[in-house]
């Protein structure tokens, strides 16, 4: 990387937010690698990312301060890494272009991985984050390599904005991007827990399914390209893959169902024949994940079974020994509550989730109303709350 590059992004600390972005802008696709990372370059790294989740997604940057302060830095580069990835739609000319930068950014993660991140700030936020990681755990846990490419690959396939085939195909969605990104936060702090992850697939399912329904009026009504909004609702501009010609993203199966069409949606907006309806048959799904896990919650604490398996036991990155306790003759379950205790500022997304789904609710589903792109203003003591009484 030139000089030229660097000088400005070193120096972004000491300007305003949107005019330290700006200046990185210009370099943030060099290619250029390093493995001598020193400190200067970590703060940098860390200052950029922290900015760029209060441009995209305040309800991040606000639930960062839950995270145990040992894996903050970690959670910054992965929810960096997730904002640079949902926006690669929005400053592409076409799928074509995106499916370049997508291929970029594998290559970055798999650079990063190897030991020589280039000289990008996500890339080495996550190299310093890999190696605290390692540092931590004296190399007996890491994050995995496949769920960072497991969430491009989900983005890629939704890239030119393709409609869900159904509402099971949402889901699966959701599940590649936000429970994803739950899992990496949770190996991180660092905590292998078949409950931890359970509970981490339905709240990221919500939270996806969610997104989607944000989404979906800045989808049907462009704004010109490269205009992002400063992230209210749960995830700000995240999902919002504008295109200058509308589009409605709602899973085809559920249109059919309600009888909402394309066209109508496009020329009437909300008072499109059926659309409430189709939301709250979306909106109603990303509730039941909240639901199942706050009654998983309740279970475990009441020294209960959980009421079903996890469907993702097995998979990549899904695999958990028998719960062993540091502490002689703890039973499962006093296991499963500390598990829970230490991944319970990774699963706060839910109060945000959760908040954005209530107002839906109180609007009469009517996904369009300005009311819900607003910031949440409630977030901040909703999530203190929730944490002081572990609840969400």
């Amino acid at each position: 990387m030139s000089s030229s590059c660097i000088k400005p992004w070193l120096k972004h600390t000491r300007l305003p937010i949107s005019k330290a972005l700006s200046a990185f802008s210009d370099c943030a696709y060099s290619t250029s690698t390093t493995s001598n990372i020193v400190e200067a370059d970590v703060q940098s790294a860390k200052a950029y990312c922290a900015g760029l989740l209060q441009k995209n997604d305040s309800p991040s940057y606000t639930l960062q301060t839950f995270i145990p302060p040992a894996a903050q830095i970690a959670y910054l580069a992965i929810r960096a890494f997730n904002i640079e990835i949902a926006r690669v739609a929005d400053t592409v000319s076409n799928p074509t272009v995106g499916a370049m930068r997508l291929q970029f950014w594998r290559d970055n993660i798999s650079k990063t991985f190897a030991g020589s991140p280039p000289k990008q700030p996500v890339a080495i936020l996550l190299a310093h984050s890999l190696d605290d990681l390692s540092r931590r755990t004296n190399g007996s846990s890491k994050m995995s390599k496949p769920w960072f490419l497991k969430i491009i690959s989900a983005r890629e396939q939704y890239l030119n904005n393709a409609p869900y085939p159904s509402l099971a195909s949402l889901e699966s969605y959701a599940e590649s991007t936000y429970s994803t990104l739950l899992y990496l936060t949770l190996s991180a702090l660092p905590l292998t827990s078949l409950t931890a992850d359970h509970l981490a697939s339905h709240i990221g399912k919500a939270a996806g399914i969610t997104a989607v329904l944000r989404g979906l009026p800045l989808l049907a009504f462009p704004p010109p390209p490269n205009q992002h909004s400063n992230s209210p609702g749960t995830g700000g501009s995240l999902d919002i893959q504008r295109t200058r010609q509308g589009v409605v993203t709602l899973p085809l199966d559920v249109m059919a169902s309600a009888g909402v069409r394309d066209e109508d949606v496009l020329r009437l907006g909300a008072e499109a024949p059926g659309l409430r309806d189709a939301v709250f048959e979306v909106a109603t799904r990303a509730s039941d994940h909240l639901i199942t896990a706050r009654q998983m919650l309740k279970n475990v604490r009441a020294g209960e079974d959980v009421d079903h398996a996890f469907e993702h036991e097995g998979e990549d990155g899904h695999d958990y020994d028998f719960p062993i306790s540091e502490n002689p003759g703890t039973s499962v379950n006093k296991v499963q509550n500390e598990d829970i205790e230490r991944a319970f500022g990774v699963l706060m997304p839910a109060v945000a989730t959760s908040l954005w789904l209530e107002k839906l609710q109180k609007l009469d589903f009517d996904v369009f109303r300005e009311e819900l792109r607003r910031r949440e203003w409630k977030l901040p003591w909703k999530a203190y709350l929730g944490y002081r009484r572990r609840s969400f």
